[in-house]
């Protein structure tokens, strides 16, 4: 059996059969439990309620697992007032008349998943829109699905490969010379591999596109982004896109060589580091930006297990009911979309920075990605890397 999962947007096919522990770690004690919960309701006899019973005896601490659980399930609002079943409409609606005129964002990824979402419903807050885009087709109809439903909508597109050092440095040149502010920048997109690729840079293309190209578009657009917020006296924000995925990687297959030109490639593996690494970017710079003193956050955060359908294969052992449960227990785009939302737009989280948000609240991450000497570590390494690479390339 085969689980399709997405990080924000794009398909984690992983193999379920892992050991209770190992599916925890990966994907969060209440998404395990849930799935555990359907199986076992399929397969038995047993009503909802005791099947919930029995699991949370077999799983060690059952009690705080169970509570975790059913308020996933409910959609239970954490301290910002806000759940897992909060859509992205309804988080900026609450606060939409708190939202400054005239902002300007720019949202890697918007050609599909939650980054369309994201799009669209800061459009429909009066953001104006950039789209770094590989695939010029499918801007244009995000584009124009957009300026359909929000016909004022300012919506601009590039066509850019984020797995490219020369295409995003060259992106980065073409918006600067527009001399627009940048308020909101939005590092969404992301690629899963299944098989060992390199891009064009002969870089491993899960962590080219996940974490150096949106770390290098960080780097060339951060002093705009400081600029903008002195001048308008506006906070500026930064959103990292990561995944619960990055629980799993372990400190010692957490090598910066390796991750760039691995021997034993693993296309799980390498998706989670990508998304440590951009917990690990949000944490450094976060420190970086505090000590000069300038208005801009960057945060990361995880938009939750989304629904974008499961791959019926081995019916033997899965049918279609068993498919048809897992995927009510799933979020929406809308509400995949609704913590990057949040922590863009709302005034809750104005000073907020180098923190890890998941259902629209702040939560916890891995000791490994809260490691402060491990976050300058990486950022040392992709300094460096980028510097021979973009600013000192070989003849």
């Amino acid at each position: 059996m085969y689980l399709e999962l997405i990080g924000h947007g794009h398909p984690l096919k992983i193999k379920t059969l892992f050991t209770i522990k190992s599916l925890g770690s990966l994907l969060g004690t209440h998404t395990c439990l849930l799935y555990i919960c359907v199986f076992i309701y399929f397969w038995s006899q047993l009503s909802m309620l005791n099947v919930f019973l029995l699991v949370s005896k077999i799983v060690r601490g059952s009690f705080l697992l169970m509570k975790e659980t059913l308020r996933y399930l409910a959609g239970t609002a954490g301290p910002s007032g806000y759940g897992s079943n909060s859509t992205a409409e309804q988080v900026t609606q609450d606060f939409a008349c708190f939202v400054s005129p005239n902002l300007t964002a720019i949202i890697t990824g918007a050609t599909s998943g939650i980054g369309v979402e994201t799009a669209r419903v800061l459009a429909k807050r009066g953001v104006r829109l950039v789209i770094p885009a590989r695939d010029l087709k499918k801007a244009a109809e995000v584009k124009e699905t957009i300026q359909k439903e929000t016909p004022k909508a300012e919506i601009m597109i590039f066509e850019t490969d984020l797995s490219c050092f020369a295409s995003v440095k060259r992106f980065s040149s073409d918006f600067l010379a527009l001399g627009l502010p940048l308020n909101i920048l939005i590092n969404n997109a992301g690629i899963f591999s299944q098989n060992l690729e390199f891009s064009e840079d002969k870089i491993e293309m899960t962590f080219a596109t996940n974490y150096l190209g949106h770390f290098l578009l960080t780097e060339l657009l951060i002093e705009k982004m400081v600029e903008t917020a002195e001048v308008t006296g506006i906070q500026g924000r930064i959103i990292n896109l990561s995944s619960v995925i990055h629980s799993w990687v372990k400190r010692d297959s957490f090598c910066f060589n390796q991750m760039l030109n691995p021997k034993n490639y693993n296309g799980t593996r390498a998706y989670a580091q990508s998304k440590l690494a951009n917990i690990l970017h949000a944490k450094e710079m976060a420190r970086q930006l505090k000590a000069r003193n300038a208005r801009v956050t960057i945060n990361a955060v995880h938009p939750g297990i989304v629904k974008t359908g499961i791959i019926r294969a081995h019916k033997g052992l899965i049918t279609d009911s068993l498919f048809f449960i897992a995927s009510k227990l799933l979020k929406s785009t809308s509400q995949g979309a609704s913590t990057t939302c949040y922590v863009a737009l709302s005034p809750q989280t104005e000073g907020v920075s180098g923190k890890y948000f998941a259902d629209c609240n702040e939560s916890s991450c891995s000791a490994l990605a809260c490691d402060e000497s491990e976050a300058q570590k990486l950022w040392k390494h992709t300094r460096a890397l980028i510097n021979r690479r973009v600013y000192h390339p070989p003849a």
